[in-house]
């Protein structure tokens, strides 16, 4: 049987998923009024990914701001379940086409400086570093990268995300899975 993955915006009834997947990526990072904010603002993209067979199953959330001219990623997170497979990928490239979509020039986003493996995912799709938050992250003071993409709307970022779209469909599809993605 071949998984279907399904991206799309996260409604009220997927609250009890986010939150499971938050617990187990985050320790409990933000709090359900907090995501209901995030469904509610209309400067805020909250986006699930979903198997869709056997039953639906909320896999993978991710979510950026409107800021100005400014895509800033708040989160992204896999189940731990799932991670290692490219689904972190898949969540941040339907991030950069929904803020392209939305007209928004760059994208930035706070990174642990010790998580070699999000940002080299995030290197993967052009992001640079510009700069570091000093003692950012309360749990232990350790600091952040933030990371930076520039030209959004430029015909080189969207040949990029065409040239990634091909080539996460054929990797998901080698693994029996295939993509469908709300417009």
């Amino acid at each position: 049987m071949q998984l279907i993955l399904e991206l799309k915006p996260l409604t009220s009834d997927d609250l009890s998923s986010v939150l499971e997947i938050d617990k187990a990526c985050f320790g409990g990072l933000w709090t359900l009024s907090g995501y209901q904010r995030e469904i509610d603002s209309p400067n805020s993209d909250l986006i699930g990914m979903f198997s869709t067979q056997p039953a639906a199953k909320l896999l993978g959330i991710g979510c950026f701001w409107s800021i100005l001219e400014e895509a800033h990623i708040t989160l992204v997170a896999v189940h731990p379940q799932y991670q290692r497979q490219g689904f972190g990928q898949v969540l941040v490239y339907s991030l950069l086409v929904t803020a392209m979509r939305r007209g928004l020039e760059r994208a930035t986003l706070e990174v642990r400086a010790s998580n070699q493996t999000a940002i080299s995912l995030y290197q993967k799709f052009g992001f640079k570093t510009a700069g570091r938050r000093r003692r950012y992250y309360q749990d232990n003071d350790e600091d952040a990268l933030i990371l930076w993409l520039s030209g959004l709307q430029s015909p080189q970022i969207q040949e990029n995300l065409t040239n990634w779209q091909q080539n996460m469909t054929q990797r998901l599809l080698k693994s029996g899975m295939w993509l469908k993605v709300d417009a």
